[in-house]
């Protein structure tokens, strides 16, 4: 018996690929657009990391400084609520 084996399609672009435009408190800390949403959030993991704002305790909340603060708009968050804070600074 011969198997049958799936052929997929890759798709041409994945909508997390896609360039988009970044505002300007998020590009203060990520740096000039247009990037894809992974960069963003590569990007976001590094100045978090970099500049200490994750929290010691809690590896899962980050106490943002003065910069990401202006993009998160609070003053602790947890990293689940990180994306859907930054996707409204992505256009």
């Amino acid at each position: 018996m011969a198997k049958k084996v799936a052929t997929t399609k890759k798709k041409a672009g994945s909508a997390f690929m896609q360039p988009l435009q970044v505002s300007e408190e998020l590009s203060a800390v990520v740096g000039k657009g247009p990037m894809p949403r992974t960069e963003v959030t590569k990007k976001l993991w590094a100045y978090i990391k970099k500049n200490k704002c994750q929290d010691l305790k809690n590896k899962r909340n980050i106490n943002p400084d003065e910069k990401l603060a202006k993009v998160l708009g609070k003053k602790a968050i947890n990293m689940f609520e990180m994306t859907k804070l930054v996707s409204k600074h992505l256009s």
